[in-house]
C-alpha cells in the first residue's frame, strides 16, 4: 500500500534503477549495517584508555599518601620546635633566676641589719630613707620576704634553730621568726630560721 502524502509534504523520488543512466555502468547496492553493529561514532573506547584511568587513580593515591607523610612531618617538627622554645624559655629563667640569687645574697646581711636597726627603733632619718630604698629596690629584682609566726612548718622552706611543747598547737608550728627568709620565683635563697613548737602529747 503506497502512503498517503500529507498536503504540506512534498513527494520523495527513489531512484532504484539498477543502471546508472548517465554513465551506463552497474550501480553498487547501499550496504546496510549488519544486525548489531555499532555506528563508527559509538565506537567503543581503546584498550588503553582504562589502563590510563588506572594509572592516574593509582598516582592520585600516591600523592594523598605523600601529602600525609608530609604533613605527619611537619606537625612532628611543629610539635619538636614547641617543645624547644618551653626548654630554652624555662632554661633562661632558671639561669636568671640563679644570677640574680647569687647577687642578692650579698644583701642579705645588710636587710638583717636594717631589720634589727628597725626592732630597736634606730632607723631614723637618713639612714631610714636609704633603708627604705634598699628595701624597694630588690623587691622589685623579685625578692620576697616569708615566714610568719603562726606558719606551720614546713622544712622545705623554714629551717627549725629551736624546738618546745606546746599545748596550744595541734601540729608543728614556727612560733618565733629568728631569721626571716627569702626567695625568687619559686627558688627559696635562705630558709626561714624558726623556733618550732610542736604538740604536747601529755597535755
Amino acid at each position: 500500500m503506497s502512503e498517503e502524502l500529507r498536503p504540506d509534504q512534498e513527494p520523495v523520488v527513489r531512484d532504484k534503477r539498477r543502471i546508472d543512466p548517465q554513465t551506463g555502468e552497474v550501480r553498487e547496492p547501499a550496504a546496510t549495517p549488519a544486525p548489531g553493529a555499532v555506528p563508527a561514532g559509538d565506537a567503543a573506547p581503546a584498550e588503553g584508555a582504562g589502563s590510563d584511568d588506572q594509572a592516574g587513580s593509582d598516582a592520585q593515591v600516591l600523592l594523598e599518601m605523600q601529602l600525609a607523610e608530609r604533613t605527619a612531618d611537619l606537625q612532628r617538627l611543629s610539635a619538636e620546635y614547641a617543645n624547644y622554645r618551653r626548654r630554652v624559655d624555662r632554661d633562661r629563667e632558671a639561669v636568671r633566676e640563679t644570677a640574680l640569687a647569687s647577687v642578692l645574697t650579698a644583701f642579705l646581711p645588710v636587710l638583717d641589719d636594717i631589720d634589727r636597726a628597725a626592732a630597736h627603733g634606730e632607723l631614723v632619718g637618713g639612714f631610714k630613707a636609704v633603708a627604705d630604698s634598699l628595701s624597694a629596690a630588690v623587691e622589685k629584682l623579685g625578692l620576697v620576704r616569708f615566714g610568719e609566726v603562726g606558719d606551720p612548718f614546713d622544712p622545705t622552706v623554714h629551717e627549725a634553730l629551736m624546738h618546745e611543747l606546746s599545748a596550744e598547737v595541734t601540729q608543728a608550728t614556727a612560733v618565733q621568726i629568728l631569721q626571716p627568709g627569702f626567695r625568687i620565683g619559686e627558688r627559696v635563697v635562705r630558709p626561714a630560721r624558726v623556733a618550732v613548737a610542736e604538740p604536747d602529747p601529755g597535755a
